[in-house]
């Protein structure tokens, strides 16, 4: 009996079939950084501009973590970059790709490539950017970001902060509330640094 593609293990990110995002996408993408990093940041998913260079967080939001990454005095190239979800989820918009929320079973089905990141790299700290990472890396889909913000909470020898996605500090409507989202993300930051 042929094995369903959610459950096919393979050997490349490229070659991944596990659930269905990688038709509509342009390329998987990967994670980014120092192989043995202390610290990763796991985001939700690739977005737009990420789908097309391959890369994690170098569209506005990736500006953004380098702002934040800047101000906490991380240096980007010590952390290793990555997402729950490997496949940019989208829908057309006009001529635009708007992001879409992974479901939980394409997060689930995508959790095979965080867990392998996470045995190769072997992070000490992980910083869960958004719910969807935080559910991703806790393995579980009813944790709210609200619960799990400003405590770092001890899992399988790792600590994990979760803070905002830094997209959602570019989207929040008002002034305030963009400022606190992101001092939020850098207070995570300080955090993660604290606790190497």
């Amino acid at each position: 009996m042929k094995a369903k593609p959610e459950q096919q293990r393979p050997h490349t990110l490229d070659e991944c079939r596990r659930c269905d995002l990688w038709r509509n996408a342009t390329q998987p993408v990967g994670g980014l950084g120092a192989r043995h990093a202390k610290l990763m940041l796991v985001g939700e998913q690739p977005g737009d501009q990420e789908d097309l260079s391959g890369k994690p967080f170098v569209g506005p939001a990736g500006d953004l973590l380098d702002e934040a990454l800047e101000a906490a005095g991380i240096d980007r190239r010590q952390v290793y970059i990555t997402n729950a979800v490997k496949h940019f989820k989208w829908e057309p918009r006009g001529k635009r790709r708007m992001h879409k929320t992974p479901a939980q079973k394409e997060v689930a089905a995508c959790h095979y490539w965080l867990e392998a990141e996470l045995e190769s790299v072997a992070p000490d700290v992980i910083v869960a950017l958004g719910a969807t990472a935080l559910k991703s890396i806790l393995q579980s889909g009813s944790v709210a970001l609200k619960d799990y913000m400003g405590q770092a909470v001890e899992r399988d020898g790792r600590w994990i902060i979760a803070t905002y996605h830094p997209a959602y500090a570019l989207r929040v409507p008002s002034r305030e509330a963009r400022a606190a989202a992101r001092q939020a993300i850098v207070d995570a930051l300080l955090e993660a640094k604290g606790l190497l």
